[in-house]
């Protein structure tokens, strides 16, 4: 889902100099594709080599991604992932496709894979360098266009926060490794309520016994009560959003939100295009995992005021 919000704005430069926009990405990723304005077509195909449980390799369900964007006739390839993630894999499936011209942002030696590679510039987050590489091959941003994340308008979804203003937190993740630890997220929904806010709960259909765990008697509870569409208009309503996971953190951004990120994603990965605050470390010494545990709930409290008077 991250990836695939922070193409976005590529995908708009894309759309600003073609007459059709076809995404390909896997299944986690299409619901977020279907949210993306100016996006044409989602194509869902689960590669072998990514998520954390990639399915092996078929070589008919290969053969059948080939043939049906061969007899697509596709015109231009772009190829974005993620920094430090090589485009070569999906290159090599395109080029087997008759894509005549296909863009990727990669350091590795790509051969006849790839006809127009780009190198991104140090620091860059990971939607400029979609952009940066989108520009190399000849797609700009409509004028007027800041490059922003964004999604098509979510939903009204007072029914289900009920009126008045409220802040998000979302303490589920996509991988343990991202989940917050529950007693310190139930922490932070209290101290956020004793500071004055109305706190909003949100989770996927199995997060349900988290955000009720989380919401005690405090919280309204929308676990497993939104979609991802839903969960947009949820978010673009909050004063903020709270969250470990980097999946809510860019819808929130792409809804023009503030965001605390608990355990900060890397700079590369982090909320875009809005004002953010990143607590914790991107990753703990030898443990690969996230530095959730650094995040403390009065820190979020004191992040929530911080965005909230930037705003006003």
């Amino acid at each position: 889902m991250s990836s695939v919000l922070l193409a976005g704005p590529a995908v708009r430069a894309v759309a600003a100099g073609a007459d059709h926009v076809t995404m390909v990405c896997g299944p986690r990723g299409a619901p977020a594709a279907a949210l993306l304005p100016h996006l044409d077509e989602v194509l869902v195909w689960e590669a072998p080599w990514e998520g954390t449980r990639p399915p092996p390799v078929d070589e008919a369900d290969v053969e059948g991604l080939v043939r049906r964007v061969r007899e697509a006739a596709y015109d231009v390839a772009l190829v974005i992932t993620p920094y430090g993630r090589s485009p070569l894999p999906a290159a090599l499936l395109l080029r087997m496709a008759h894509i005549p011209r296909i863009g990727a942002d990669t350091t590795d030696h790509a051969g006849s894979l790839i006809d127009v590679p780009h190198r991104r510039l140090p620091g860059r987050h990971d939607a400029e360098a979609a952009l940066d590489t989108a520009a190399a091959l000849g797609f700009s941003l409509r004028t007027g266009d800041d490059g922003r994340l964004r999604v098509l308008p979510p939903p009204d979804t007072t029914g289900l926060t009920g009126n008045g203003p409220y802040v998000v937190l979302h303490p589920g993740a996509a991988t343990p490794a991202r989940t917050w630890d529950a007693e310190r997220a139930a922490e932070a929904v209290a101290l956020l309520a004793d500071a004055g806010h109305r706190v909003v709960v949100t989770g996927g259909p199995a997060e349900t016994a988290l955000t009720r765990q989380v919401s005690g008697g405090t919280a309204v509870d929308l676990g497993d009560h939104t979609d991802l569409r839903t969960l947009a208009g949820v978010l673009r309503m909050a004063d903020a959003v709270i969250a470990g996971d980097t999946g809510p953190a860019h819808l929130a951004a792409a809804t023009g939100t503030p965001v605390v990120s608990v355990g900060a994603p890397a700079e590369h990965r982090s909320p875009y295009g809005v004002p953010a605050v990143l607590l914790g470390t991107d990753v703990e010494a030898g443990t690969g995992r996230p530095g959730l545990d650094k995040a403390l709930p009065d820190d979020v409290v004191r992040a929530v005021r911080k965005l909230m008077k930037e705003r006003m």
